[in-house]
């Protein structure tokens, strides 16, 4: 194998033009990938990852421009060529038959209204494919590589009709589909449970040792890095922090923000130290649970068709008063459905859900209190729900301080002249500075909106909060602050948990007690550590096997790393002060992938 690189990148610079000005979102990044092997771009939102990767292959938003540096693509079949500076026209030859890319989101990269075939053979008509028979088939051959069953069936489906592991394969095969010496992957796991994650990657291994293709695989998790990767380049704010062997890189990092991430990797290390939270609400004995579900079965009529669909069947769990109780399984598996039952959100087909005096069940939700459906505002306003995407929760048009206003007019709690107090008490609980209240959602960061989500459960004062997912969207460091703040409010308020989650490396730091679900059904339940030492389940043991870090482990992270990670839960002053994120991110530009042309 040649030492020439496939893919050179030397003193990137990439600059924005936006109304604030000019943002330089690359400074002076350098990079190589080698045929044949993989390269890991890693870094938080904001750090310039992706920009690297638009700038490669040409797509840099109309605001952007590569204003300093070199890219060249070298190899024996095509020769070198120098990728800065080309014409529109010269990139329709290097896109998708030189340099593919598999993007992020199949939601959106996939026409919802084009079908599956027609996608994936889009590059081929593009780049003169005439032949309707060629590439047909060259799609069912696809199809079938990327491991999707019955392709002739599937290319005819629209994306919609697909689940998200296989619309990801999708891309895949489309991404391949004039096999392309190099394939730039950006963040293509990061939404997908941690079984279908696994099954995706290794996809893409055995791809690439098929083909001898380079990858440069970019990522926010340093743990599906070091299991995937041969080299890893850690960038921050647009500049490379270190850069090197995987193993050198995560065995001993030089950079201390390597080593936050390696400490704030959930799978990797402890972001979270828990003590078994101090109940401060004495309602009931102190032994009976806050929440009791019981042989909960929650059906759902689709329209056009006879039969119900069953999305929960027959689960049963308490959760002590001041633990958390997690949920979880795979997309489907019934973890939301359970939670939204829980919340009082929708009324249980059959069994029994009680929270604390209230009692939920197919009878008892059929007229609550003033002969209104739903349990009634005194539940509504002790149990809170908290979701996944905050950008989908908070109203773009409200600031914050409106945001948290509104429960408590809803409510009744307080008097006007207080509710400013109230407002600041409850962004303080989440640390966040007093002066966010007159801000609006845009004007804020991934994880300070999903704090003025938690912000606006905690604010009426509630014993249950439902957290829906509540940190799988977040980079590691932002995931990491938000789970010390969850642990902090609950060890502080006394607060109960039900924490809805695909990925177990969180559930272990954050969990008292674990019910596995899978396909509506609860397969496993039992304390954290049983869940976890013990497993039962073969179900069980295939999401715990999936975990990605194994690569490396906890014992393979350097002392100063390690220290770091197993440090416990600051102080509340402590963390506002540690936690409140940079605000640079609020100017950077809204920057896109552009689908493959």
């Amino acid at each position: 194998m040649t030492d020439t690189p496939l893919l050179s990148v030397r003193d990137l610079r990439v600059t924005y033009d936006t109304p604030a000005g000019e943002v330089q979102a690359v400074r002076g990044v350098s990079l190589d990938v080698a045929p044949g092997k993989v390269t890991a771009l890693v870094g938080e939102s904001g750090s310039g990852k992706t920009t690297v990767a638009q700038s490669v292959i040409g797509l840099l938003a109309g605001n952007g421009a590569v204003t300093g540096g070199e890219i060249t693509l070298a190899s024996a079949a095509h020769g070198t060529d120098t990728l800065t500076g080309l014409s529109e026209r010269a990139w329709r030859g290097i896109r998708g038959r030189r340099v593919g890319l598999i993007p992020q989101d199949p939601g959106n990269s996939l026409n919802p209204v084009t079908r599956i075939g027609a996608s994936v053979g889009e590059a081929l008509r593009i780049h003169g494919w005439r032949d309707r028979r060629a590439v047909n088939a060259r799609v069912l051959e696809l199809l079938d590589r990327v491991g999707i069953d019955d392709p002739e069936r599937r290319a005819r489906q629209f994306p919609h009709e697909l689940s998200g592991g296989m619309r990801q394969r999708v891309l895949i095969a489309a991404a391949l589909a004039l096999e392309p010496e190099l394939v730039i992957a950006d963040e293509p796991t990061s939404a997908l449970d941690v079984t279908i994650q696994r099954t995706v990657l290794d996809l893409l291994d055995r791809l690439r040792s098929e083909t001898g293709m380079g990858v440069l695989f970019i990522t926010h998790d340093l743990a599906v890095a070091a299991d995937r990767s041969d080299s890893i380049v850690v960038m921050r704010a647009g500049e490379v922090q270190e850069a090197g062997p995987s193993r050198k890189v995560l065995a001993g990092p030089s950079s201390a923000y390597t080593r936050q991430l390696l400490a704030d990797a959930p799978s990797l290390a402890p972001a979270v130290v828990r003590e078994r939270a101090v109940v401060v609400r004495e309602a009931g004995p102190a032994a009976a649970p806050l929440v009791v579900v019981s042989g909960l079965r929650q059906e759902f009529q689709t329209p056009g068709r006879g039969e119900a669909f069953v999305a929960v069947d027959d689960v049963s769990f308490t959760v002590p008063r001041g633990t958390t109780h997690a949920l979880v399984g795979e997309s489907g598996s019934g973890k939301t459905t359970t939670g939204r039952a829980i919340a009082g959100f929708q009324t249980p087909t059959a069994g029994r859900i009680v929270v604390g005096e209230t009692e939920l069940t197919a009878a008892a939700g059929r007229f609550g209190r003033g002969g209104r459906r739903g349990p009634g505002r005194e539940f509504r306003r002790h149990t809170q729900l908290v979701y996944q995407n905050p950008y989908g929760s908070l109203d773009p048009r409200h600031s914050v301080g409106a945001t948290l206003a509104e429960p408590l007019r809803n409510f009744g709690i307080g008097r006007q002249a207080d509710r400013g107090q109230r407002i600041a008490r409850a962004l303080d609980l989440v640390a966040l500075q007093p002066a966010i209240a007159e801000r609006r959602p845009h004007e804020l960061s991934g994880g300070q909106r999903q704090r003025v989500a938690i912000a606006r459960a905690l604010i009426v004062e509630p014993e249950l909060v439902v957290l829906d997912e509540a940190v799988s969207a977040l980079d590691v460091t932002v995931q990491a602050q938000i789970l010390r703040l969850l642990a902090e409010l609950q060890r502080e308020l006394g607060l109960t948990y039900v924490f809805i989650s695909h990925d177990l490396a969180v559930v272990r730091q954050i969990a008292d007690t674990v019910s596995v679900l899978k396909r509506g059904r609860q397969v496993e339940h039992g304390s954290t550590r049983q869940i976890f030492e013990h497993p039962a389940d073969p179900y069980t043991r295939a999401l715990l096997d999936a975990i990605p870090g194994g690569a490396i482990g906890p014992q393979t992270v350097s002392g100063r790393a390690r220290t770091a990670a197993t440090r416990s839960v600051p102080a509340p002053h402590d963390l506002a002060l540690q936690s409140i994120e940079p605000l640079a991110r609020e100017t950077a530009p809204a920057v896109g992938i552009q689908p493959t042309q």
